[in-house]
């Protein structure tokens, strides 16, 4: 028999004098259809999309409405220690003003969550008629000058001018708060900790109004909201979940998930504006329409050239809210208005277009109340003059972040339920294998396969067999599986057969372009990321084991190092094995290094790190 080992060892030699320069090469041909990853991930998102069902009795839409209500606030808005911020009362200190003409601007900070305050600004009439004054909340969106861009405080002039109590407060980071901490991409990071990073967003929003409703002028039956770009996001999430919205005015700011996964590039939206599970529960359609009977008029430039394009953005959200705004007798009240200056704008036609609804609404009875803008060029501040001091050491998205991760220990022997439950297992199913070319390099023989899931997903596949092979090796790579030439020669050296496979979000099946929006639509949706990803690994290892037994798995870069390891550690059957290299020390990495969802969007999933840590998870692979 010693022939036989001869044999072997001369095998082996062949193999490790082999020239593998033709692998690189064959790793970076193309498997799948040109732009067939971002086409397939638009028609599986767009389709889980909710409509808003057939509704024909105003007391239903009114149940209904409410629960949608309170299904966002607690499940979406106020998860984890969100909801003891929730409860706490509205903390806010005045300070000095700014004397103007026929105006004041009186600067105060107010505390959103314990720890974190912003500044504020409150555009006050001067001298302030007696009696109740209209409130106009100004929010604002991805102005890098904040607070004293100059068209925010032309608006929030005028409004004072006009006899509006005009407020605005700067946005996380934008303005005087433009500092990496409050850079939207970092609320992923209190996601991971299993509290809802989206709740200080909300909860600035909500906590100004607050302090506007405590002006002893105000007038709590006239107040209104009204922002552009982000600043149209906040007014449509506000004044949908916040009764005390009387009118509101988004101006390119929102459009419905099902185009947003039609216009990606334009229209998905950061990390509030499509935040973990709201697609689970409404679409933007709905929180269109759960301001019926209050007036709404959705503004849109027809050349804008940022987002929320009128052409496409919002018609889909009319024809969805009309019919409820019906059951009020009141379709008036919802109106869309197209402004035609060039650009992404809340310029001088659409500031007017707000007056006049305003006037419309609020001002009725006053003859005096003008709709057109007065030019105030020279009493527009600079950002120096309109700072609004901040306590020192004033906390971050990352600080919270940082602090609710050091109070989290996971507790109790790991489960898969638990881990099937956090990252929303899909548990997919091969559906077709369409074999794409067939050739050989030597004595390697080479298969490109698209593996078809749930004739919802296509993973590429290319496997490697060389000469009496001992066994199947799965790999990936953060950087794709075009990477691993060196990696995938000595595993075929070593007499393995190698399957390279590029999960949702890598190498041939990444999107386009923003590609991380994808992933938060994925959230949003109530599918995760990780799940996901390692959901089509799983699926790729059982279709493995059905031809050849048992497969091993292999990952190179900490990304896919977590995934090869939750799909490990639920995929037990076909998965016999795993290897890391280059993973994660821990799943706090990617709050202590400070990433951003940008960077890796599955290492934020949703409360992964309140049950589990590597070890956890490698207990569960093991059992």
């Amino acid at each position: 028999m010693k022939w036989i080992g001869t044999i072997c060892l001369l095998a082996a030699a062949a193999m490790a004098a082999a020239d593998f320069s033709w692998l690189d090469v064959a790793l970076s041909q193309p498997i799948l259809q040109p732009r067939q990853a971002t086409m397939e991930a638009q028609v599986h998102f767009g389709s889980r999309v909710k409509p808003i069902p057939p509704i024909a009795d105003r007391t239903q839409w009114d149940h209904y409405a409410q629960t949608l209500r309170t299904q966002i606030l607690d499940r979406v808005v106020f998860r984890g220690e969100a909801a003891t911020w929730r409860d706490l009362p509205t903390n806010v200190e005045w300070l000095d003003a700014l004397p103007g003409n026929g105006y004041r601007v009186v600067k105060f900070r107010y505390e959103v969550i314990p720890g974190l305050w912003l500044p504020g600004l409150l555009y006050e009439p001067s001298p302030l008629k007696p009696g109740r004054t209209p409130v106009v909340i100004n929010v604002n969106g991805h102005e890098g000058e904040g607070t004293a861009t100059p068209y925010i405080q032309e608006r929030c002039i005028n409004l004072a001018k006009k006899g509006v109590l005009a407020y605005n407060y700067e946005w996380f980071g934008m303005g005087q708060m433009a500092a990496p901490g409050y850079a939207h991409a970092r609320l992923n990071q209190i996601d991971l900790t299993g509290t809802s990073g989206l709740a200080p967003f909300f909860l600035a929003q909500k906590r100004l109004i607050d302090i506007a409703l405590q002006h002893p002028n105000a007038d709590p039956g006239r107040l209104a909201v009204t922002g552009l770009s982000g600043g149209g996001w906040q007014t449509i999430f506000v004044s949908a979940l916040d009764p005390r919205v009387k009118l509101a005015m988004p101006v390119a700011g929102y459009s419905s998930f099902v185009t947003r996964t039609q216009f990606p590039e334009m229209d998905l939206g950061d990390s509030e504006q499509t935040p973990v599970d709201l697609g689970q529960f409404a679409d933007y359609t709905h929180l269109t329409a759960m301001l019926a009977p209050r007036p709404l008029q959705i503004a849109n430039n027809a050349r804008d050239n940022c987002c929320f394009r009128a052409d496409y953005a919002q018609a889909p959200l009319l024809v969805a809210a009309r019919p409820i705004f019906a059951l009020y007798d009141a379709p008036d009240r919802l109106r869309g208005h197209t402004n035609f200056d060039p650009g992404h704008n809340y310029g001088l036609e659409n500031q007017e277009a707000f007056f006049a609804f305003l006037k419309e609404f609020f001002f009725a009875d006053d003859a005096g109340f003008s709709i057109r803008a007065m030019p105030v060029p020279n009493e527009i501040r600079t950002a120096a003059q309109l700072r609004v001091p901040l306590p020192a050491n004033n906390a971050d998205l990352h600080t919270v972040a940082v602090r609710l991760s050091r109070n989290l220990t996971p507790s109790g022997p790991p489960t898969r339920e638990k881990l099937r439950e956090i990252v929303r297992w899909p548990d997919y199913r091969a559906t077709g294998a369409h074999p794409i070319t067939l050739r050989r390099e030597g004595d390697v023989v080479i298969r490109a396969t698209r593996l078809s899931l749930e004739n919802a997903w296509t993973v590429p596949l290319l496997e490697l067999t060389p000469p009496e092979s001992t066994g199947t090796t799965l790999v990936m790579a953060d950087a794709g599986k075009a990477t691993l030439a060196n990696e995938i020669q000595q595993l075929l050296e070593s007499k393995r057969r190698v399957v390279t496979i590029d999960p949702f979000y890598f190498g041939e099946s990444r999107m386009e372009s923003r590609d991380y929006l994808y992933a938060l639509l994925a959230s949003s949706l109530g599918e995760r990321p990780l799940g996901i990803e390692a959901g089509q690994v799983a699926a790729a290892a059982r279709w493995l084991k059905e031809k050849y037994g048992p497969v091993s798995v292999v990952a190179y870069g900490p990304r896919t190092s977590l995934i090869a390891e939750v799909a490990a550690a639920i995929e037990t059957d076909a998965i016999a094995g795993w290897k890391t290299v280059r993973p994660l020390t821990s799943l706090r990495d990617p709050i202590l290094r400070d990433m951003t969802v940008i960077e890796a969007p599955e290492l934020f999933c949703f409360g992964l790190l309140e049950s589990f840590d590597l070890q956890q998870l490698a207990e569960l692979a093991r059992r």
